[in-house]
């Protein structure tokens, strides 16, 4: 048959451990045989970064805004454990962290939903999108460590000076930082999606406790909406609000679902593993980071599997969810689709997310969604690929 043919390349990201052969495994079964596919690739395996001090990441992040649209398989972020076991000669940081920094984007992250499997909270009867922001805070923090006593003080080079805490002993300390621009098109970016998708908007922070730092989101977010967004958002029916981020846990584990919910960078890495986990699995979550100048880098939302990728190394079968790889490859192929008018990729990628969903439906699935959809059991990931290309040939 035919390939579908591509004319602009999509940034390919490689990653670690078991989403790394599951990713090969995807090209193979799914896209290769369907799609004359163009890609420039780049290798972010711990050993690749070990070899390239690093520099490939930035890299990676450069190319995505060049070419307007990537796809990242999941990597290690090494801690001291994991560079004994890399023999890394630092403790890299985060590539997500590093990309998010360069491209200054939002993440918007959303369930996957199917017809078998019911959401862990009774109530939520649509998806919540959770939206991060993906730029500063801890992800860039400057830490210390007190040796002993000292003072430690925010100090600028306009004079300013405050006092943060004198250690009478040993002892930890951390600086973040944001921007207004960064927050500004954090905003835009929240409230863009939400009328995009007809849904109501959630902000959420803490600003009774970081009256400065959190209360100029909340302000900005206020400013924003105000001024370019509420005839808008009145017109669509929808509406936007700001809470408390502990008053805001309670109301979406009574909700029913259906909107968009803006966190800070930290806020929105914890609650996203905890919304993707209540629908269902961390492998049923779609993400996508989205620059203020219009680039686009999809993902997993989860990490390596690395308990299953050390039972595979052992010789044995395993049951690795790839739904969300699969769906970071999707959504990369149907937006490079759309910016450059290529209506056959488009259909491709939607086809491809309708066999896997109906594979799921039909029962078969991996051990994660076993219990959930009530199979008897799972099979491995190597059979569940095989179901979902055999319904995308049929398609």
């Amino acid at each position: 048959m035919n390939k579908i043919p591509m004319t602009t390349p999509v940034v390919e990201i490689d990653g670690d451990e078991m989403t790394r052969i599951l990713w090969k495994m995807i090209k193979e079964e799914l896209i290769l045989p369907f799609v004359d596919l163009k890609t420039e690739y780049f290798d972010l395996s711990l050993p690749n970064r070990e070899a390239t001090n690093d520099a490939v990441t930035l890299e990676a992040a450069k190319a995505v805004r060049r070419l307007g649209v990537g796809v990242k398989c999941a990597t290690i972020t090494p801690n001291a454990k994991r560079m004994e076991e890399y023999h890394l000669s630092r403790q890299y940081p985060s590539p997500n962290g590093t990309i998010r920094a360069y491209l200054d984007g939002t993440t918007f992250r959303t369930p996957i939903l199917t017809k078998n499997i019911a959401p862990r909270i009774p109530t939520w009867t649509a998806p919540i999108t959770l939206a991060r922001h993906s730029y500063g805070d801890v992800y860039k923090d400057t830490e210390y460590r007190a040796p002993g006593p000292c003072e430690v003080k925010l100090v600028s080079s306009d004079g300013w000076e405050k006092p943060v805490f004198s250690y009478g002993g040993p002892g930890v300390a951390l600086a973040m930082y944001n921007t207004d621009a960064s927050i500004e098109s954090f905003a835009r970016s929240c409230f863009a999606c939400a009328l995009e998708n007809k849904q109501d908007l959630w902000f959420s922070c803490k600003d009774t406790i970081s009256k400065i730092y959190d209360g100029r989101f909340r302000d900005i977010f206020e400013t924003v909406y105000k001024t370019d967004y509420k005839d808008a958002f009145e017109a669509a029916g929808i509406k936007y609000f700001y809470t408390l981020i502990d008053d805001a846990v309670a109301r979406v584990m009574r909700s029913s679902g259906g909107f968009v919910w803006a966190l800070k960078n930290y806020d929105g890495d914890v609650m996203s593993d905890m919304v993707s986990a209540a629908f269902g699995s961390l492998a049923m979550m779609t993400s996508v980071l989205v620059s203020p100048d219009g680039c686009f880098n999809y993902e997993a939302a989860h990490g390596t599997v690395t308990q299953h990728y050390y039972r595979r190394l052992k010789g044995e079968k395993t049951s690795t969810n790839p739904v969300a790889t699969i769906f970071a490859w999707t959504g990369a192929l149907r937006k490079r689709g759309e910016l450059d008018q290529n209506a056959a990729l488009c259909a491709f990628a939607k086809a491809l997310e309708t066999a896997c969903t109906d594979t799921i439906e039909s029962g078969v699935v991996t051990g994660d969604l076993a219990e959930l959809s009530g199979a008897k059991t799972g099979v491995t990931s190597e059979a569940f690929l095989s179901a979902i290309q055999k319904r995308l040939e049929n398609i």
